[in-house]
């Protein structure tokens, strides 16, 4: 039998994002002016707690770099929300927008702020099926 962890239910599973950081996303010499190294931790800062961030190898659209993928919660999932892909997020104010959207539920459950629109990518079915969305 597998344990689920303590407080945590199939519904209440929070959102999940996955930062790229393969051979482009990153990168200071493909993307100059940018604190590469500290757009995770400041991610993370502005989601407080409310979603996982994890770094991922390569994501295979390295004409979009930094790419976020931002996976719905259990219960956006189940409201119909699938994975949101955003490419050219290289300033600090895109990744306040996407905590702020995570904050009020993410995929499924809140509009994301309309300057998402901007950042939003289409990828192929073979890139989704890669990252599992």
């Amino acid at each position: 039998m597998i344990n689920k962890p303590a407080g945590r239910t199939a519904t209440s599973a929070p959102c999940r994002v996955t930062v790229c950081r393969g051979c482009c996303c990153g990168d200071a010499a493909k993307i100059p002016g940018v604190d590469h190294t500290g757009q995770i931790p400041r991610l993370r800062a502005a989601l407080d707690g409310a979603a996982p961030v994890r770094a991922s190898e390569c994501l295979d659209v390295c004409d979009q770099a930094n790419v976020v993928v931002v996976q719905p919660s259990a219960a956006g999932r189940a409201a119909g929300g699938r994975p949101v892909w955003l490419g050219l997020v290289n300033d600090d104010e895109a990744l306040a927008d996407i905590a702020a959207w995570i904050r009020a539920g993410g995929p499924g459950l809140a509009e994301p702020p309309g300057v998402l629109d901007l950042y939003a990518i289409t990828v192929s079915r073979r890139v989704r099926e890669g990252l599992g969305g």
